[in-house]
């Protein structure tokens, strides 16, 4: 590849040639003579401090690597290592290719396996066969969501408790948690589980909500931690907790499978209540509930209208990770301390940030709202807790204690004094089995691992063979 000449035009832009084409203050194009260029940067001229010191460069492989006078997001520097789980494919590749020949299994992130059953597929199908028709032709849909799917989000998965209004269709609860951190703004207070999904902490330090990383407790100032372990049943210790204005909370939570009953989110809704705090709550795994003590949403919680918002999914139990369909519900009643509705700011957060989910996907999520769609559903779910059942045998038999798997997807197992990256290592080493080390989540799952029940049932059993060799006492 050519290397770049270049000098200082008038005004202090930098200019250079680039692969034939001149390059004037970062904007290329075949503009003609050097002079053309001169006298487009003296009249677009956007002075940099020390004329061309931003164009400190390092050549390598007939590459010149350019450097721009624009500052890094502070908060970027402040996050530790990389997103946990490309960190983890990072280690199994790693793994592969010193170990060609390894047979690996995956029980680590939680990515469904089993094909779109058909049902849900024909609906699929029938969205992008709607695109090739002029009746069934549509662009740009509505932000929110078409208002068929509201509605059956709302009767068929709510039972009326929710609007359909209140509905807010998306490409998932990930990226709705970062456009609710995006409607917050810096200037809030969160509180978290410990250990948790890290998307919760990585978007509060992204955001500007946090200080920097404590090294010493391995969390980060000015996140209130709510520690969440055996001992205390997976809820915290509210009575002990500080106001924050933000509570993140899932349940049935990731990574620990743990569940919330009745009483204990009655107690999270009074408490927020009573602080003026707003609860984000994460119901992805809803569907996963057996428990009839367990409710599927919090807005089952008397008072959790005014102080929650719900964000979910069709990832899990659809098989809809690659497909993108979630939804967050914002109560009409649900207010900021100025008495603005929550819903007329993420509503314009939605329009502003976001062009609506695909209208074949919202075809497609139709279907699973359909009776077919839902027994196709409940089929998923009991394949996919079947492998729960195996996980949770397994380790039961070899003797650790074992917590989920019961009404959630999620298996966490207890490795007492040990750091679970070793035991993810010495997993991966003598079984090419890969996990999750609960560290990942935050410092309260040090000593645990995670260990996910969307593999396929074949891979599953092997898996727990390999597992019970190599780790008998």
């Amino acid at each position: 590849m050519a290397g770049m000449m270049g000098f200082a035009a008038p005004g202090g832009v930098a200019v250079g040639k680039l692969r034939g084409e001149w390059v004037c203050g970062g904007s290329r194009g075949n503009v003609g003579s050097i002079s053309t260029v001169n006298a487009r940067c003296q009249t677009a001229a956007r002075p940099i401090t020390g004329p061309i010191s931003h164009r400190r460069a390092s050549r390598g492989a007939g590459v010149v690597n350019m450097v721009t006078g624009v500052k890094r997001n502070a908060n970027m520097g402040k996050l530790q290592a990389g997103y946990l789980f490309p960190e983890i494919a990072k280690r199994r590749n790693a793994f592969q290719a010193a170990n060609p020949d390894a047979k690996i299994i995956s029980l680590g992130i939680g990515d469904t396996t089993q094909p779109v059953p058909p049902h849900i597929a024909a609906g699929l199908k029938r969205g992008a066969e709607m695109l090739a028709t002029d009746s069934g032709y549509s662009g740009y849909g509505p932000s929110e969501g078409v208002m068929p799917l509201r509605e059956k989000i709302a009767s068929k998965l709510y039972e009326g408790i929710v609007k359909p209004e209140e509905v807010y269709v998306s490409d998932g609860a990930k990226c709705d948690i970062a456009r609710l951190q995006f409607m917050f703004g810096y200037d809030v207070t969160v509180a978290v589980q410990d250990p948790s999904y890290p998307v919760y902490v990585d978007t509060s330090v992204i955001q500007g909500q946090t200080g920097t990383y404590n090294g010493s407790n391995s969390q980060f100032d000015g996140i209130v931690y709510m520690q969440c372990l055996p001992e205390n049943d997976f809820f915290p210790d509210l009575s002990k907790l500080q106001r924050t204005d933000v509570i993140f909370f899932c349940a049935p939570n990731n990574p620990t499978g743990a569940v919330a009953t009745r009483s204990q989110l009655k107690e999270l809704v009074d408490f927020a209540l009573k602080n003026g705090s707003i609860i984000i709550y994460d119901a992805a795994y809803a569907p996963f509930v057996k428990n009839s003590d367990v409710p599927r949403s919090i807005f089952e919680i008397p008072g959790a209208r005014e102080c929650a918002i719900e964000c979910n999914s069709f990832s899990k139990y659809a098989g809809f990770t690659g497909v993108r369909l979630g939804w967050t519900v914002v109560p009409g009643e649900l207010k900021f301390a100025d008495g603005t509705p929550v819903a007329k700011d993420y509503g314009r957060i939605m329009n502003t940030c976001f062009n609506g989910a695909s209208n074949v996907v919202q075809e497609g999520g139709l279907a699973c709202l359909d009776d077919e769609g839902l027994k196709e559903i409940d089929a998923l779910i009991e394949y996919y807790m079947g492998n729960a059942a195996l996980l949770r045998e397994t380790f039961l038999d070899l003797g650790y204690k074992v917590y989920g798997g019961t009404d959630a997807p999620y298996v966490w197992v207890h490795f007492p004094g040990r750091d679970s990256w070793d035991v993810f290592n010495e997993i991966m080493e003598k079984t090419a089995v890969v996990t999750i080390p609960g560290a990942g989540f935050g410092p309260s799952g040090t000593e645990f691992l995670r260990l996910s029940a969307f593999a396929p049932r074949d891979a599953c059993v092997e898996a727990t063979e390999r597992i019970r060799k190599a780790l008998a006492k």
